[in-house]
């Protein structure tokens, strides 16, 4: 029997706002535990929470990047469970009136485009953090991310495959990104996301019965989980059993999902409306407002750089991956006209070092646009070699260093001198009188042994185009 996967994501951002959702405290990164934290995001007796307005002003942003209704009339709720990380007892969040529904972005996967439909956006609160020590069976509190903005995206169950649920893992992380309302960090917690996987007879309209995978921290282990879940499941139907409802945890070092708990319905939360909060009521007016802020996204970037630079779509999809990353593209674009040979080396020089051990965000990148048009131009002028380029490369991102310094302080200015080129071909002929010989006889492909010797002796520097025209010239003698 041939089954089909229903996969369903439920994406958790935080918002870059300076203080949180309900209090004044800070949202920053990386603070001794329980340090930002006040009355309020501890739960105390008595406090009232007041809500940023930043935070429903990110939402609908985000709303509006995803063709969703944004709703006139929306409300948060009181979600009630119990858990150590949880003060109050319960998370405010947003049930039967979210912010936003019915949207949907496009993905596109082994050439093919494909739209996932968006059921709903809503804010919530972020709980707090336990750290387990590992080797003492104790764990510990760390309340500063409690209270902390969050707007979940949740996805219609359209996706039917792993690779179909990274794309689109990858397009809502852009978008994020593109907006400025969240920094995407997936180590940190920033970014995260749930799925939820079941299996159904190929043909066969009614859902199986899912899980709800958790833990993934990066797209890689995002698309390996489903994949093993897939595998599980399929394994557990054939043999005749049935399928669990319960949430999973995936372990990314030995590459299997085990059970965490039994999986809750929305009425196991008993959501009813905050009686602290006030519902929010948006207005076209302010609507109209938050257009007027939002940035060029990823598909309109990528559809103007193939217009307006004449980039092949790969190019403009890998250029358009990231805010920074199209940034940095436009920034030297402005600088070197050769749009093609600009993306070539950012795709291969720029993004294999950023991808090394020490991978740096490109925004903090050793090698300004500035600097890498520098460069191009350079080759464009026949200062220096394309080899000599790489290796300069390196230096510079090593360095931080502009090219013309490097070029100055390594003497590695390309020799375009024909007499001074002339002689040295002399010499390569007459020190290798046998390949000249076999040459003439008819095996041609020994040109690339007489560059390399010329290359050699010039250490690299000699005009590749000059040379050849010059080695070519003495061998037809």
């Amino acid at each position: 029997m041939k089954f089909e996967p229903v996969i369903g994501l439920e994406v958790h951002a935080q918002l870059k706002t300076d203080t949180k959702i309900f209090c004044g405290c800070t949202t920053a990164f990386g603070a001794p535990p329980n340090t930002n934290t006040c009355p309020v995001c501890l739960g105390m007796p008595g406090v009232l929470p007041v809500l940023n307005k930043k935070v429903v002003e990110f939402s609908m942003k985000m709303a509006l990047a995803t063709n969703c209704k944004i709703s006139a009339y929306n409300q948060f709720a009181r979600k009630n469970y119990f858990y150590p990380d949880l003060p109050k007892g319960y998370q405010i969040s947003q049930f039967e009136l979210p912010i936003a529904e019915h949207g949907w972005i496009e993905i596109k996967t082994d050439g093919e485009t494909k739209r996932i439909g968006i059921t709903r956006i809503h804010m919530e609160e972020d709980a707090g953090k336990l750290v387990h020590d590992a080797h003492d069976p104790k764990s510990y509190v760390d309340l500063n991310r409690t209270g902390v903005p969050l707007i979940e995206i949740v996805s219609e169950p359209d996706i039917r495959s792993p690779e179909d649920a990274s794309a689109y893992l990858k397009k809502v992380h852009s978008i994020l990104r593109y907006l400025d309302i969240c920094d995407g960090n997936m180590q940190e917690g920033s970014f995260r996301c749930d799925a939820n996987i079941s299996l159904r007879p190929v043909g066969r309209e009614e859902f199986g019965t899912r899980t709800e995978l958790k833990n993934m921290n990066s797209f890689r282990n995002v698309q390996r989980a489903i994949e093993y879940e897939i595998r599980r499941q399929r394994d557990i139907l054939l043999d005749g059993n049935e399928v669990i409802l319960q949430t999973m945890l995936w372990d990314p070092d030995k590459n299997v999902t085990a059970p965490m708990r039994d999986k809750e319905e929305a009425h196991d939360y008993r959501y009813f409306p905050d009686p602290d909060l006030v519902p929010i009521v948006i207005s076209d007016e302010w609507i109209n407002e938050i257009k007027k802020t939002m940035p060029e996204l990823p598909d309109e970037k990528k559809a103007r750089l193939i217009k307006e630079y004449d980039l092949p779509v790969y190019d403009a999809e890998i250029m358009t991956s990231e805010r920074e990353l199209a940034d940095y593209f436009e920034a030297a674009r402005k600088l070197y006209p050769d749009s093609k040979k600009l993306s070539n080396w950012i795709m291969t020089e720029l993004m294999r070092e950023l991808k090394g051990e020490d991978a740096t965000d490109i925004a903090k990148c050793p090698v300004t646009p500035e600097n890498l048009a520098t460069l191009l131009n350079m080759i464009k002028k026949g200062t220096i070699s394309g080899k000599i380029a790489k290796t300069l490369f390196f230096d510079m991102m090593n360095t931080g260093k502009d090219p013309e310094t490097l070029v100055k302080e390594k003497n590695l200015v390309q020799m375009s001198d024909e007499g001074e080129l002339g002689r040295i071909v002399q010499e390569i002929l007459a020190e290798n009188p046998n390949q000249v010989a076999e040459y003439k006889s008819g095996k041609t492909k020994l040109m690339g042994f007489f560059v390399g010797q010329l290359m050699k002796k010039t250490k690299g520097k000699a005009n590749p185009k000059m040379a050849n025209q010059l080695l070519g010239k003495e061998l037809a003698k």
